[in-house]
């Protein structure tokens, strides 16, 4: 395979996905969805669909493949590093005020919904259902990490533990994991007239939530310079990416269990890190800036990555 022939493979992988992501962006500007429509997608996404695609994807794996310990590991080691890294660089280069929010956006990733899309796209039902797991991992990790940073910045704020515990209990994507374990251990078998009804439904998933996340993007906001959001966006989408999936690979992790490291790496800053800077009274507009910068990066830097590790041979 020549070069132009590997390329053209690679986009084949990501253009689907960021072609849905620059859609929203223009059917918003074209005015055919407006907030309230983005508002209610978003709540049946997160509320609904996905949780049943993840449960769908699960149930479907071969639970000896999907299940890598050791993969759910270095992942879960990998995002403590990344928190790290990104905490350390912003306490010698960033302002006091904006450390929590820079930190958040470097390491806190949309793998639900970009990871997922990708993983499907390039994996297909093995990047579902192990990234599933994944993403049942890192939910946990980056809504505990995420308020610890934030509150250790913003005055008169604390670190809830009880309501951490709470969000994370009654997070709907935990929710269809641990559901679907059991299902899948004992090969516990659905009626095919529901499976294909959970199909049916799980299908609105990736489209109407990257859909979404492009009607969201505020391109405008992205012209006020503000040299924290590229700082952040660029350890998000460029430095931490590129050494933790080096050191998945010294680690030995090669194929598709590297490829999927890689896509969950560098997807870029989740959604609900808007939300809970908001929350805990931060600035809510360099979290958003930080969000559409590192979404409009994603469709340049994840299709290099993937033709860059492909090109090498690794996955």
């Amino acid at each position: 395979m020549n070069l132009l022939e590997l390329f053209v493979q690679t986009l084949d992988i990501t253009l689907p996905v960021f072609a849905m992501v620059f859609l929203g962006i223009g059917l918003k500007r074209l005015g055919w969805i407006d907030r309230q429509f983005v508002a209610t997608a978003s709540a049946l996404v997160f509320k609904a669909t996905l949780p049943t695609l993840i449960f769908l994807s699960l149930i479907k794996a071969d639970i000896g493949v999907a299940l890598d310990i050791p993969m759910m590991l270095f992942f879960a080691i990998a995002t403590l590093g990344q928190f790290a890294l990104s905490w350390l660089w912003a306490c010698y280069r960033i302002p006091y005020a904006e450390r929590g929010i820079y930190v958040q956006g470097a390491f806190r990733g949309n793998c639900g919904v970009v990871g997922l899309a990708l993983a499907a796209g390039m994996y297909g039902n093995y990047g579902l259902s192990a990234g599933s797991l994944l993403v049942g991992v890192v939910i946990v990790m980056y809504n505990a990490l995420s308020v610890v940073v934030l509150a250790s910045y913003q005055p008169g704020q604390a670190a809830n533990w009880k309501s951490i515990l709470k969000h994370i209990a009654v997070n709907p994507l935990i929710i269809s994991v641990v559901v679907a374990l059991p299902f899948t251990a004992l090969s516990i078998s659905l009626p095919s007239w529901v499976m294909t009804s959970g199909d049916y439904f799980a299908s609105l998933t990736l489209p109407l939530a990257l859909i979404c996340i492009g009607a969201t993007l505020s391109v405008s906001s992205i012209r006020d310079k503000s040299d924290v959001a590229m700082s952040s966006s660029l350890m998000k989408m460029a430095v931490l990416p590129v050494l933790s999936t080096a050191a998945a690979w010294l680690a030995g992790f090669e194929g598709e269990r590297l490829g999927l490291l890689f896509l969950f790496f560098a997807s870029p800053t989740a959604a609900a890190s808007f939300v809970m800077v908001k929350a805990m009274g931060g600035n809510a507009a360099l979290a958003a800036n930080i969000i559409a910068i590192t979404t409009l990066m994603a469709s340049i830097s994840i299709t290099a990555g993937i033709f860059a590790l492909r090109l090498l041979g690794w996955v």
